[in-house]
């Protein structure tokens, strides 16, 4: 698993790349806890777009950014971005919908 972090302003967007799971969501976690401490963002996107599989660790993984979010500031927005149409039922049924936008990954090939 792998993370690119891009700082924009008030925008942090994470794009995730490969598999989350136990053993790779705590570097993750951390790249991505350092930024949003430094920056202070008031919106943070991570992006799915290249993940190739989630377990359980995904959704602690997005729960606990929503925390670190809400803690900087309580107007902190979280959005889920370029998830599979499983990918965001499972989220949704979790209740990640509840604290974020979830949006289903589009090819714009196909628009």
């Amino acid at each position: 698993m792998n993370v690119t972090i891009e700082a924009s302003g008030s925008i942090v967007i994470a794009y995730l790349i490969g598999e989350i799971d136990h053993h790779t969501a705590a570097d993750v976690r951390e790249k991505i806890d350092s930024i949003i401490k430094y920056k202070k963002p008031n919106h943070l996107i991570i992006d799915f777009r290249n993940v190739t599989f989630m377990d359980s660790s995904g959704i602690g993984l997005v729960m606990g950014r929503y925390r670190l979010m809400q803690s900087i500031s309580p107007t902190a927005s979280l959005e889920i971005k370029n998830v599979t149409a499983q990918a965001k039922k499972i989220m949704e049924l979790a209740g990640l919908g509840r604290i974020a936008v979830i949006k289903e990954y589009k090819n714009e090939e196909n628009e």
